[in-house]
């Protein structure tokens, strides 16, 4: 299978994603702020899950650029990984309308870990399609040290709902912001090949 192929069926899968969480948010008949204060934690997790979906766009384009080829297993972890992924919109509405309220953050937290081990799958599926001697391989394993440190903080961020759900908010957070900008080695790597 081509690469961009592959490319292009994920891309479109995380804009449907992205269309379906916003498709969630209800417009207020009125207006007033007191009606807009009631749909603030709804702006919120769709805000938060927007640059999750934003964030796993962006390294996932990066990751299959250091693909070689496309094998099953690489397709199969990209299934995995967008399946788990496709199940966001419907966490972050629960976890909305409940207020944020702790079960709801926990099954958020389940989903993210799933997604987070899911595209450390996909990670381990690339590295061992390369050939030995292709300078990406080494980069891919450094760089899977991020996917290790977000499944610890999605794991700690379920007991951490049970405390406060703030606890587990900032363990998203933290998350996030290791996770924003791609990495630089990966792109380097590729210009380089190329």
């Amino acid at each position: 299978m081509n690469k961009a192929r592959l490319e292009t069926f994920s891309d479109g899968v995380l804009a449907i994603i992205i269309t379906i969480m916003v498709l969630s948010i209800n417009v207020p008949d009125k207006a007033s702020w007191t009606i807009l204060l009631k749909v603030l934690p709804t702006i919120f997790g769709y805000a938060l899950s927007f640059v999750f979906i934003g964030i796993y766009w962006n390294n996932h384009h990066h990751l299959l650029h250091a693909a070689e080829k496309v094998t099953a297993s690489i397709m199969w972890a990209n299934h995995n990984l967008l399946f788990w992924l496709s199940l966001v919109p419907l966490s972050t509405t629960w976890m909305s309308k409940t207020d944020f309220q702790d079960v709801a953050i926990i099954t958020y937290a389940i989903l993210l870990l799933i997604c987070g081990i899911s595209y450390t799958l996909l990670t381990r599926a690339i590295i061992n399609s390369l050939h030995d001697k292709n300078p990406l391989k080494s980069v891919l394993q450094k760089y899977n040290f991020k996917g290790v440190f977000s499944i610890v903080c999605y794991s700690l961020s379920i007991p951490a709902a049970f405390w406060h759900s703030y606890i587990s908010l900032g363990l998203f957070t933290l998350v996030a912001i290791v996770w924003l900008i791609p990495s630089r080695e990966i792109e380097k790597k590729v210009e380089e090949k190329e």
